[in-house]
């Protein structure tokens, strides 16, 4: 598959794409195919109260801040949402966001259901959102894909295993759901979800004066 560039014809607001699974479902597998696939996409870059990883950046995977500078963000309204997972803090910048949208730049989030809720109830990102629901084949296929990561140690695997039931629970408040058996099917399936959305009369700026210019009407 190769990159698309969209056709200039009139412009187009961007929009606020949700990736969201229980851990392990493939999530970040698709979104970093995405990311690699299409050039008006970008990653929205977390903030974050956890400890970085070996071979994350800064920046590029997360923006890593302490407890305190965290809180000072959230009680000045600097997130879009923020949500606590796995004893840690976890919260998307709302600047560069806004910014991307204004750009005609669609932004591309890996958030759980606590931080979609909050961005579809706000007034001025939710008519921008598009939500999309990562399932796994089966609660075995799960339990395999976290334990092959061998990333975690079996208490954390446990934990995701457990939580995973509420996880899902929230599927209702997706507008699109997908089963995640064969990754590349669906990257493909979210793909599709993308360049529909996208073409979604709502969302382009200047099409009347385009439709109206084909028409021949002043």
């Amino acid at each position: 598959m190769n990159k698309k560039n969209a056709v200039p014809y009139f412009g187009r607001r961007g929009l606020i794409f949700v990736l969201s699974s229980p851990s392990g479902a493939g999530k970040t597998t698709i979104s970093r195919e995405l990311l690699r696939l299409d050039d008006n996409l970008v990653m929205s870059v977390s903030t974050t109260t956890r400890p970085k990883r070996a071979g994350e950046t800064e920046g590029v995977d997360y923006n890593f801040v302490d407890d305190k500078t965290f809180e000072r963000m959230t009680a000045g309204a600097e997130f879009l949402e923020h949500a606590h997972v796995f004893g840690y803090h976890y919260g998307t910048p709302r600047a560069p966001v806004e910014t991307a949208l204004q750009a005609g730049t669609d932004v591309l989030f890996d958030i759980d259901w606590q931080g979609t809720q909050q961005l579809a109830t706000d007034e001025n990102m939710g008519v921008d959102l598009v939500s999309v629901f990562i399932l796994p084949p089966s609660t075995e296929e799960l339990e395999s894909r976290l334990n092959s990561r061998a990333r975690d140690p079996d208490e954390v695997v446990r934990e995701r295993m457990a939580k995973a039931s509420g996880e899902m629970s929230h599927f209702l408040e997706y507008a699109y759901i997908i089963v995640n058996e064969d990754i590349d099917q669906s990257v493909a399936r979210v793909q599709a979800i993308l360049d529909g959305e996208r073409s979604r009369t709502s969302r382009q700026v200047g099409l009347h004066d385009f439709v109206q210019g084909l028409r021949g009407v002043d």
